[in-house]
């Protein structure tokens, strides 16, 4: 008995031929592109594959909208060269989203056609156009950083006499101390820490590309975090919410945010800094160059594949350029005197 095939499942070449080209439904290739090509052949880190997944879920209803069909009967060629260009419009104009937003959505859409093209040469000339879409240029922000009694301020700022302001302080001192992403300090469990009989500490931190790194941490922060851990298994997070489940990195957003906001209202100068778990990770990169740390070992302190990326701190330090600077600055001119000019020569001389 011969199974009843979807007229839009594929592409008949010709009746002369007899071939068959591949599938022409959407739904097919973007379940092999997130579920084959993402995890086996890339072997991508799962918070890239969440970006590549969250770039469709909402490209997805944008195209339906503009091709009046249901999702699961889109095309590969409905998602157009045109249609594109309006869901960039639309995730900027009415999602308020930046530019480098719409430049990721945008990669993720280019990586997609590609991986069309490859498996089904009939859509070349369809991906060719698709990735002529150019990216957007955009002026990159300056660096955000936090001067040393900004700093202080934010750690003073959760009231360590709650369970939850105690942990917002231990949180708050790890993220400064081990200059951690956000997703890595969730991601913290018991055993990744080791505690020193001196009282210091290290922990071990899985980065970007699944890349371990260890990171020394002061007797303070691990005296911040002996109350979170004391009863703790190895196999627990370290950092829980109020629910007692491992916090999420918007969770870490949230509660830097919070504490950000607070501070603010007493540090004037907080208030025209956007505050976040990466502006803390960038203050720990530029206070151990004016620490004297060298760039190489900051580059390994906080995971940076290339050194390239870890330059930047030693670009944006102001205070490590008007050192600089200072010890460039030319010596005031001395006037010369002349030697007729000096009284005693010249009665030395009138002697002879």
């Amino acid at each position: 008995m011969f199974k009843r095939r979807n007229r839009l499942d594929k592409i008949p070449v010709g009746a002369a031929s007899g071939v068959e080209l591949g599938p022409i439904l959407l739904g097919y290739w973007i379940r092999r592109f997130l579920l084959e090509h993402l995890v086996s052949d890339r072997n991508l880190a799962r918070n890239t594959q969440r970006s590549y997944r969250d770039t469709f879920r909402l490209l997805l209803p944008f195209v339906a909208g503009q091709t009046k069909r249901a999702v699961d009967k889109l095309c590969v060629t409905d998602i157009s060269h045109d249609v594109i260009r309006r869901f960039l419009v639309h995730i900027e104009g009415v999602r308020g989203c930046s530019s480098r937003t719409r430049n990721q959505r945008l990669a993720s859409i280019h990586a997609l056609a590609k991986f069309i093209a490859g498996n089904a040469p009939e859509f070349i000339g369809w991906a060719a156009d698709v990735r002529g879409i150019p990216f957007k240029r955009f002026e990159r922000p300056a660096l955000c950083y936090l001067e040393k009694p900004e700093m202080d301020a934010l750690l003073a700022a959760p009231k360590q006499n709650t369970p939850q302001g105690r942990r917002d302080h231990a949180l708050l001192l790890f993220l400064y101390n081990a200059g951690a992403r956000a997703s890595e300090a969730a991601g913290v469990m018991m055993a990744d820490l080791t505690f020193h009989p001196d009282g210091s500490g290290s922990v071990r931190l899985l980065g970007k590309g699944a890349k371990v790194r260890y990171c020394p941490l002061w007797p303070t922060t691990m005296a911040a975090l002996r109350p979170l851990v004391a009863t703790a298994t190895a196999e627990r997070h370290v950092f829980l919410n109020r629910r007692g489940q491992p916090i999420t990195r918007y969770g870490v957003h949230a509660m830097v945010k919070r504490h950000a906001r607070d501070v603010a209202q007493r540090v004037l100068s907080l208030r025209n800094k956007r505050v976040s778990p990466h502006t803390i990770r960038h203050t720990t990169a530029t206070h151990l160059l004016r620490a004297g740390v060298d760039i190489n070992t900051i580059r390994a302190w906080l995971g940076h594949v290339s050194i390239d990326t870890t330059n930047v701190y030693a670009e944006v330090d102001l205070e490590a350029k008007a050192a600089m600077l200072a010890a460039c600055e030319p010596a005031a001119k001395k006037s010369r005197r002349q030697w007729n000019d000096d009284p005693n020569l010249m009665e030395f001389l009138r002697g002879l």
